[in-house]
């Protein structure tokens, strides 16, 4: 007979600091933001400003934190902040359980989604540190539909530059993609998608798509995807 035990999705996380406040409720580690359980493993110096510049250091603090998550469970793994995407292939290769760091991921399969000659918009935490390599998995013409666009200059960015970082309104948050992205669309209408790349944005994903009448992605869309497909128990 199968197992009672809750799949559990691991999140690799951010360092917070001492006493980071309570995620919000919509905040990828809220909780009440998935119908399945979740456990959290911190990577050893892993600041934000660390993180999004890409820091090759921080490679083995990622696997030990994935390899802590399946120690206590997790029957897949995916981590807070999309610019983890860089140590993908590390941490896949470290572990038997399904690997998905990144909504970035996500990128070749929904430009298949849309139309030829449709563009696909990824929101970023700051566009400046976007590089070529983030784009990995797309093929040779891919390149051309996608549009990138950043909220740095804001608030959110600003304060995850600190240690710790501050909370940020999710007010804050929205005013500043909304501003991005109305930004994007005036310079590429053939934008027919968003992709959100920063796994704070899906606190105010819902509002995004009310407003804007577009589909949107983000981290939570891949890690519903990769739990619904887990083998439960993972060989």
């Amino acid at each position: 007979m199968a197992s009672q035990t809750p799949r559990a999705l691991g999140f690799m996380n951010l360092e917070r600091g001492p006493s980071p406040p309570p995620p919000r409720p919509g905040a990828l580690l809220n909780p009440t933001t998935f119908d399945f359980p979740i456990i959290v493993e911190t990577v050893s110096g892993a600041w934000a400003d660390r993180v999004l510049p890409g820091d090759p250091s921080l490679e083995p603090a990622c696997i030990a934190a994935a390899q802590r998550l399946v120690a206590r469970g997790a029957v897949a793994i995916s981590a807070n902040c999309g610019f983890f995407i860089r140590h993908q292939a590390a941490v896949a290769a470290a572990v038997k359980v399904p690997v998905a760091l990144s909504s970035l991921l996500l990128m070749p399969v929904l430009l298949r989604q849309l139309a030829p000659n449709a563009k696909l918009a990824v929101v970023t935490a700051d566009s400046r540190i976007f590089g070529e390599d983030l784009f990995g998995g797309c093929g040779p013409g891919d390149r051309a539909r996608i549009v990138v666009g950043g909220v740095e200059g804001g608030a959110l960015l600003r304060n995850e530059m600190m240690r710790p970082p501050p909370p940020t309104e999710d007010a804050d948050i929205e005013a500043d993609v909304l501003a991005r992205v109305a930004q994007l669309r005036a310079a590429h209408p053939e934008i027919a998608a968003l992709l959100f790349e920063c796994t704070a944005f899906p606190r105010v994903t819902p509002s995004i798509r009310r407003k804007t009448g577009l589909p949107v992605y983000d981290t939570t869309t891949l890690c519903r995807m990769t739990m619904a497909s887990a083998a439960f128990p993972f060989p």
